[in-house]
């Protein structure tokens, strides 16, 4: 069981550069496997301002690459339309060679027409977004093997998509695709992805068993095998948790099927107690 933090909230009432650096570094010496950070230009946890402080992600993820030694880095989530395909795929490539292999690709279809609306992003509708997403996650494949043969999809079209310098990560970075939708997102993951994402819910796991049982059906008619895939689910710290409450609740998930735990602190930013937290618990469930 792997135990990761997610960073979705920059309000700390300091400088946020002192408090990312030094949240960076305390990660970096414990047992803790990555540090993502949410990708959006605008906050977007519903019980938090929309005005509240939010940093652009790949940026973020750039300062963390030199800033760290150990940890894994990606987003949780990129929206797939909201930046040009080829250049997504290179900043991602630029963070896997630029930390020394340590880069994921976290995507999703993307859902917020609030923050779009309001910024001036590109999200059209539904089933749209999963063609691009399939497209993107098709084309990344192709730069990443090295093929500059042309890409000619419904939506996106690159008439020489060349990708150098490689990645460093063979045979590329890991793909993680955020998302529980059981008929068009897991088929997906089962397609082109390292690794999904689902959602700690207060069920006693039995979404998370459902989800999983989809996917495998999903990577059996593809023809994959379903322990290819990461599990991966994001729960929320509770107010004042404790590292042995935590590693249980990480052990209950492991029960479910969850090889990483995703750790966020909902409507606040994180705090010294909560990476204690996590910390410990990461330790725990290592030994």
């Amino acid at each position: 069981m792997k135990l990761s933090v997610s960073v979705t909230n920059y309000s700390w009432p300091e400088g946020i550069e002192q408090r990312l650096t030094d949240l960076a570094a305390f990660l970096d010496d414990t047992a803790v496997d990555t540090m993502w950070v949410a990708d959006h230009l605008v906050q977007a946890d519903p019980s938090c301002r929309t005005d509240e402080p939010m940093l652009e992600a790949y940026t973020v993820l750039g300062y963390l690459a030199a800033a760290t030694r150990r940890l894994r880095l990606g987003t949780m989530v990129t929206a797939a339309t909201f930046r040009a395909p080829a250049l997504l795929v290179k900043a991602v490539t630029t963070l896997d060679v630029l930390s020394n292999g340590r880069a994921w690709l976290g995507i999703g279809a993307g859902y917020n027409t609030a923050e779009a609306t309001a910024m001036g992003l590109f999200l059209p509708g539904t089933a749209e977004r999963f063609e691009r997403m399939s497209e993107l996650l098709r084309l990344a494949d192709q730069m990443w093997r090295g093929d500059h043969t042309a890409f000619l999809g419904e939506y996106v079209t690159a008439q020489q998509p060349i990708g150098s310098p490689r990645p460093v990560t063979a045979p590329h970075p890991p793909v993680l695709i955020g998302g529980t939708g059981e008929r068009r997102t897991l088929r997906l993951v089962a397609q082109y992805g390292d690794a999904c994402n689902l959602f700690d819910l207060p069920d006693g796991g039995s979404a998370i068993r459902r989800q999983l049982d989809v996917l495998d059906r999903h990577c059996a008619d593809v023809g994959r095998r379903a322990e290819e895939i990461e599990r991966t689910v994001t729960t929320a710290l509770q107010d004042g948790e404790r590292a042995d409450a935590l590693a249980e609740r990480c052990r209950a998930l492991a029960d479910s099927g969850i090889q990483q735990v995703v750790v966020i602190a909902r409507g606040r930013p994180l705090t010294s107690a909560d990476l204690n937290c996590v910390a410990a618990a990461a330790d725990w469930l290592a030994s």
